[in-house]
């Protein structure tokens, strides 16, 4: 294979590197004897602390009870000395603003002590409390610029951790980030509040069949998709550094249609990134449970043990934040964009939700008899309930600018919100209804194969079409975006599940539940309405089909493809309203973010059309009229010899340049006009109608050129390139 220099560098770099050896003894020192060692868990807690802020400590974590503030200073103290002998000089306040991203702010354990040496100090108040700036992180208005205060605050729930680097490590204390007037600036805040409503409808439901009490927590579980791509070729690709993906780029001879890459064998380079990874987050305490190639080449996946919501949510940043760090040692990239490369599958993050606590056990668990299973019932029908409702906010918080590119498409859930309930359940439901009855299922698998053993038939399949599929004992959340936070879609899922417990709580209080077959028609009645009101968003069929599409527009299912559709329902009244009524956000947090989400859309979109312009002109074009200029000349040398050749290749890459000056040329006249939008909605749609649709025409005209210009003028790695060599 020939190309320009950076990519024939780039070539021969990956094949004559050989693969980066972690230097660690997985023999003598496997990753499960590290599992929590970078951890200040419940174990170390209950080690350093006295037995009384022990108890009380646990008491808050585990049950949600406040914290007693005269705990911090003991507390701060034990962590501080667990902290040093790791080698720590420094802690940080961890916090996740409104960019989707981790914040740090660092501050040093030691201070002068006045006779020319140090003394390490952490007090209670600097474990609770930081102040970073405000006003410097996207925050939509609640914040000016001459407000700087801001305030970090300790999330005792999520256990504090040690980060390392090859020069020193760092404590990380989990935290809130708020306003100096108490407004959430950040998405863990919403998640804990979303997390205490729903504790409290949820309480009201259990309390009919005794299981009330422990603290019930939403959990979560978020399947990471990742793509990795050699970093001499992402360096030699503009796109794909500023933007995360390939704004041009041609179809390779192949791509996945053989479907040999999806939990094929995983190359040599990456399984040894995986175990790396795996070992990390061991240390850190993130249950990773499952790796495996992906659909798309060079795609790959991560998936963890589900936690506690805001346990997930932190250690689902962290995940991230480890592949993409442990990528670069071994000489690759980590590729978090849903749709990094055109034409092959993109990335989502699949977040397995359910709820539960230590006497009501997972209440999405239908046991082996799920008719009999009347609390089971009631909180899939609540389910059912919040996604038909509620619909549109699920869609809402899934918005963005690049997975957009990635739902609706057959590869990813549609933008249509459904519930997959499987044949059994819908069967239960569609006999409650009616007054049927249904057995369980459970039957033996037929294989005709008596050498192995016999396995139970599940109780239904899987639809990976389905955006809220059942999966047996959970809701597999499947929009979510790969590059997301699953924050977002936990404070949704959370509040609409409180409001839809809070729905079936006051119809059962208001029922004569005074005998278990008296609770169990007040259950029925529950469900009779839930399924007559809302059935419509149970499907079971393929979501890809086109058929599905007109089926849901008949149902009255709404379809809100692109972002600028769909982020806007958050400042809808009833939204307002719900959240407000749940104490999760108020109706200034709510404009806040529409604000920043917005505006991130449209930033994401203005980055992604400046470098459009820029690799056209600079890299594209000079390539392409190269390769003109010596057509043409061939042609002449030629001619003067007598020899005459079809004219069709010239006259076709003339025909392209002059379309691509043309598309580029009135790409830039659009976006000169872009800021006359009135307001931000026009603004999002400007760049939705207009900017993206000639994007896409200038693209079509590059990808056009890349698969006739000669290849050793072309400047670009190309897919082929960067999709199989590894």
């Amino acid at each position: 294979m020939s190309g320009n220099s950076a990519r024939l560098n780039a070539i021969a770099s990956i094949i004559t590197t050989p693969i980066v050896e972690s230097g660690f003894d997985f023999v003598s020192s496997p990753t499960s004897s590290v599992w929590g060692e970078n951890v200040f868990s419940l174990d170390k807690m209950e080690q350093r602390l006295p037995k009384a802020i022990f108890k009380s400590l646990k008491k808050t974590i585990m049950s949600g009870q406040p914290l007693d503030i005269t705990t911090a200073d003991a507390v701060a103290e034990a962590i501080k000395t667990w902290a040093i002998t790791k080698g720590v000089t420094h802690y940080a306040h961890v916090f996740y603003p409104l960019t989707g991203l981790t914040a740090e702010k660092h501050d040093s354990f030691f201070d002068p002590d006045g006779d020319g040496g140090t003394i390490a100090t952490f007090a209670g108040k600097a474990l609770i409390q930081g102040e970073p700036d405000g006003s410097s992180f996207p925050n939509g208005g609640i914040r000016q610029t001459f407000e700087a205060r801001g305030y970090t605050i300790w999330d005792v729930t999520s256990p504090a951790y040690i980060i390392e680097n090859p020069n020193g490590t760092t404590l990380c204390i989990p935290t809130a980030f708020v306003s100096w007037t108490g407004e959430a600036l950040d998405k863990k805040t919403p998640v804990l509040r979303s997390m205490q409503a729903l504790n409290s409808q949820t309480q009201r439901v259990l309390k009919f069949f005794g299981t009330d009490g422990p603290f019930v927590s939403a959990t979560a579980g978020a399947e990471q998709e990742y793509f990795l791509v050699d970093n001499h070729f992402y360096y030699a690709r503009p796109d794909l550094l500023a933007c995360g993906r390939a704004l041009f780029g041609a179809p390779p001879p192949k791509g996945q249609e053989f479907d040999d890459h999806y939990f094929g064998a995983i190359p040599e380079r990456v399984q040894a990134f995986m175990f790396e990874v795996e070992r990390e987050c061991f240390k850190l305490g993130i249950p990773a449970k499952t790796r495996h190639n992906e659909v798309a080449p060079g795609q790959f996946e991560l998936a963890p043990v589900f936690e506690f919501a805001n346990v997930a949510t932190d250690h689902q940043q962290l995940v991230m934040t480890t592949l993409k760090k442990v990528a670069t040692k071994y000489g690759m990239v980590c590729l978090l964009h849903e749709k990094p490369f055109a034409g092959v599958n993109g990335s989502g993050k699949h977040v397995n939700f359910s709820m539960g606590s230590s006497k009501a056990g997972n209440l999405f668990d239908p046991g082996d008899t799920p008719a009999e299973n009347t609390q089971f019932i009631v909180f899939c029908a609540a389910m059912v309930s919040a996604v038909y409702k509620h619909a549109k906010l699920l869609r809402s918080v899934v918005a963005s600018a690049s997975n957009d590119h990635r739902l609706g498409a057959n590869e990813a859930p549609p933008a249509i919100l459904s519930v997959f309930l499987g044949a059994e359940l819908n069967e239960i439901m569609e006999s409650i209804v009616n007054g049927g009855q249904v057995t369980s299922r459970k039957a033996p698998l037929n294989l005709g194969v008596d050498v192995l053993p016999q396995i139970p038939k599940d109780s239904g399949d899987r639809n990976r079409t389905s955006p809220m599929a059942f999966t047996g004992n959970r809701f597999e959340f499947r929009a979510v975006g790969s590059n997301q936070s699953i924050a977002g879609p936990m404070v949704a899922m959370n509040t609409i599940m409180a409001e839809a417990l809070d729905e079936a709580a006051t119809m059962l209080e208001a029922s004569d539940t005074s005998t278990p077959e008296l609770l169990g028609k007040a259950v029925s009645d529950y469900v009779k309405k839930v399924w007559t009101e809302c059935s419509s968003v149970v499907f079971n069929g393929d979501g890809y089909s086109d058929e599905w599409q007109d089926e849901a527009a008949r149902r009255g299912l709404p379809n809100l493809v692109t972002t600028p559709d769909a982020v806007g329902v958050i400042k809808e009244k009833r939204y307002t309203d719900l959240f407000g009524k749940y104490g999760v956000l108020t109706e200034r947090e709510l404009d806040s973010r529409y604000e920043v989400y917005a505006e991130q859309y449209i930033h994401a979109v203005n980055v992604e059309s400046n470098l459009v312009v820029e690799m056209a002109r600079t890299m594209v074009l000079p390539a392409a009229v190269r390769y003109q200029g010596e057509l043409a000349s061939s042609l002449a040398n030629l001619k003067a010899i007598g020899i005459e050749l079809d004219h069709a290749t010239i006259l076709q890459v003339t025909d392209l340049i002059g379309s691509l000056q043309d598309s580029v040329a009135e790409l830039v006249a659009l976006k000169a006009n872009e800021n006359d939008a009135a307001d931000v909605a026009a603004h999002c749609h400007f760049v939705k109608d207009l900017i993206l649709p000639k994007m896409l025409e200038v693209r079509k005209i590059v990808d056009a050129l890349e698969d006739i210009v000669a290849d050793d003028l072309w400047p670009l790695p190309t897919y082929q390139e960067m999709l199989f060599i590894r």
